[in-house]
């Protein structure tokens, strides 16, 4: 293998890693909130609110319906006005973010599901407000689930981000298409293949240790 052809796959894994950690911290920190109001809005809970939690749901379940490539095409204007330009890594972050943020809420909500109901009783009959409850009880108890729920997202941004390379995002998926598949050379397309294997083996790694982590406090 050249140099330059070196060059050209470490430039195209650090934007792929580039992409999923700026779509990943983004999606996460609304994400997380926008699963913690679908939980916490619900009947007979601490914020419960029908009309509001029937309104996130029924966003949250548009933006987990669209198919990514599709929503990367229907938002090139809103992607193009956010960062300038509808291809690249910014580019492609853009979508990478609005795919992840229902997605990481419904896992989020799903988490808190678990939490014992017998938790969030006991913290009000001690005069616990609704932010102490979610604080100090649901995100404490639902750690390991939240912790779940981030690993998931970041896989699947990994290969969301293949796909995002696919139609000029930049990255792994980039380079396997264009040197790859264009120029008929499986050896790239199998270091590409390799290396986003290795990625998700490594993120998951992560995840699993932080939920061991976690459940063991």
């Amino acid at each position: 293998m050249s140099s330059a052809m070196f060059d050209l796959i470490l430039k195209a894994t650090l934007d792929t890693l580039y992409m999923v950690g700026i779509s990943g911290v983004i999606s996460a920190l609304l994400g997380i909130p926008l699963g913690v109001l679908l939980y916490v809005t619900r009947p007979r809970q601490v914020l419960a609110n029908p009309a509001l939690n029937g309104v996130l749901g029924i966003i949250t379940n548009i933006g987990r319906s669209v198919p990514f490539i599709i929503l990367m095409v229907a938002i090139i204007p809103f992607t193009r006005m956010l960062v300038g330009s509808s291809i690249g890594t910014n580019a492609a972050s853009v979508p990478l973010t609005i795919a992840a943020i229902p997605f990481i809420a419904r896992l989020v909500e799903g988490a808190l599901n678990e939490v014992s109901p017998g938790l969030v009783e006991a913290a009000q009959s001690m005069g616990a407000t609704p932010w102490q409850i979610i604080t100090r009880v649901l995100l404490p108890e639902a750690r390991g689930g939240i912790f779940t729920a981030l690993t998931v997202t970041a896989v699947t941004l990994i290969s969301y981000s293949a796909m995002a390379g696919a139609v000029g995002g930049g990255g792994l998926g980039d380079l396997g298409i264009r040197y790859g598949y264009n120029r008929f050379n499986p050896t790239i397309m199998l270091i590409t293949v390799v290396i986003l294997v290795v990625m998700v083996q490594l993120f998951q790694s992560l995840g699993d240790y932080l939920v061991r982590k976690s459940d063991h406090k």
